[in-house]
């Protein structure tokens, strides 16, 4: 059925208004021509329902009052002791009967205003529902929502990727305890409050196969009980990759600190060849044989001397993007440094050209130097670090420059076992091992107050020449 409200719209209204007030004149001409004692002013109900949709409510009283003066004027009705109520009661109905169809056009014109807002929200839902299912099952991790009774709910692709590869029925409807038994644990436990955390536990796959989860969850509630909404990725390679790494940096390392202690080994046996060939010249101590033991001994520490490892730097390095180690040593030190109320400075000139080194060693070396200066300023009340970068003269140099106690012993900064150290006396000792392994190297700058360690790296053109050389 067509809205008979439907005509009331803007373009209408100096039509419709035309229209009303030809009527208007009509009905009064027509009245004024009519036989005495009948009135057709009952007729201006027309115009009054046409002006009701367009005019305001002071302009349709105004026009209401007209239309009841021109009834009075031109009906000829009798009794004009009752004009005024006439002229009252005709004003009222035609006024009321305007303002009627003006509420009714206002009245609709909301509804319609609600009904396209309410359109536009459910639209604008549909587009996020939309984006947010696409998200959902585009995503390379495995993202899957959990019922209070432990079921799954829903799962995409990769959750089934993950968790039911293969000809495995879908997840929707399986218990999540036969996958990730860690969830439903969390799902039995948890309060009345919703909380969002992480978590890594061993899942298992369909076929029985164990690996590494690491999870990120949210739970909520709804009126059907808690529920569970989980991403899921597998560490499994992470691990491996992690402890891969982590061995082959304990082999390099011992193996740099094998070649340190070698060395030191080397310049005490030569230092006991020397000495051993002196009392060699002593008479008849060369048939002695505790002497001759000795000399055994002696070659059996030239032996172990020559273990020191001889590669060339070249080998045990790489190109490294120093900012990017920088960066991350950014991540490693600040929080602490931060909870203990140290001022981090950093002064990093960019860009820094590419330098030969150990990635895994560089990290490792630098961390030590920042947890030295960590130490130093534990009881000193300026706690400052300032971390600086620049090339200079072929290598790039970092400092760790602190405001800690300094130090008493520069000579002895370096020497393994120092008496006095906080843990094995090894630290610099290895550090400086570390960095002459690939070529670069670590030293001491005096300052007046606090302490500077510098490290040096070759950059990859001065490398590429003595290559060259």
């Amino acid at each position: 059925m067509k809205d008979p409200l439907a005509v009331y719209v803007p373009a209408n209204r100096t039509k419709l208004l035309l229209v009303a007030g030809l009527l208007v004149v009509a009905i009064a001409v027509v009245d004024w021509k009519t036989t005495p004692y009948l009135s057709l002013g009952f007729l201006y109900l027309f115009p009054m329902i046409i002006v009701g949709g367009f005019l305001s409510r002071i302009q349709i009283v105004g026009i209401a009052l007209l239309c009841a003066l021109l009834q009075e004027i031109f009906s000829n009705l009798p009794t004009e002791s009752e004009a005024i109520i006439r002229l009252i009661l005709s004003s009222f109905g035609f006024g009321a009967t305007g303002l009627l169809i003006s509420e009714l056009i206002r009245n609709r014109r909301i509804v319609f205003q609600q009904l396209e807002e309410l359109e536009r929200q459910v639209k604008l839902r549909e587009d996020a529902e939309g984006q947010l299912r696409t998200l959902v099952e585009s995503s390379p991790a495995a993202i899957v929502t959990v019922d209070s009774d432990g079921k799954v709910l829903l799962a995409n692709e990769a959750a089934q990727q993950l968790l039911a590869s293969g000809p495995m029925p879908p997840l929707p409807g399986c218990p999540i305890r036969s996958y990730l038994p860690a969830l439903e644990t969390v799902l039995k436990t948890q309060s009345s409050r919703s909380f969002r955390t992480t978590l890594q536990c061993t899942g298992h796959r369909k076929d029985g196969e164990v690996f590494l989860a690491g999870i990120w969850f949210s739970t909520y509630h709804t009126e059907s009980g808690p529920r569970l909404a989980a991403i899921i990725v597998d560490l499994s390679e992470d691990l491996r990759n992690r402890e891969d790494l982590s061995l082959d940096s304990l082999l390099k390392n011992s193996g740099i600190l094998m070649s340190a202690v070698a060395h030191e080994i080397r310049n005490l046996s030569s230092a006991v060849v020397v000495v051993h060939k002196n009392l060699a010249k002593v008479k008849g101590l060369e048939s002695n044989e505790d002497f001759r033991a000795l000399g055994n001994l002696i070659q059996s520490l030239e032996r172990v001397s020559a273990l020191e490892l001889g590669s060339a730097a070249a080998q045990n390095g790489e190109m490294v993007e120093l900012t990017s180690v920088l960066d991350e040593l950014r991540v490693l030190i600040e929080t602490a440094c931060h909870e203990y109320d140290i001022d981090v400075q950093w002064d990093i000139e960019e860009p820094l050209p590419l330098v030969w080194a150990d990635r895994h060693g560089l990290v490792q070396v630098f961390l030590n130097l920042a947890k030295n200066s960590q130490r130093a300023m534990a009881s000193t009340p300026t706690k400052q670090l300032r971390i600086t970068a620049r090339p200079e003269s072929g290598t790039v140099v970092i400092r760790f420059e602190d405001t800690g106690i300094g130090v008493s012993s520069p000579g002895n900064l370096f020497r393994r076992f120092q008496p006095g150290a906080k843990s094995s006396g090894l630290g610099l000792y290895v550090s400086r091992a570390i960095m002459r392994s690939f070529g670069g190297d670590l030293c001491f700058e005096p300052r007046r107050e606090g302490c500077c360690f510098a490290v040096s790296l070759p950059v990859r053109a001065a490398l590429e020449e003595a290559v060259s050389a």
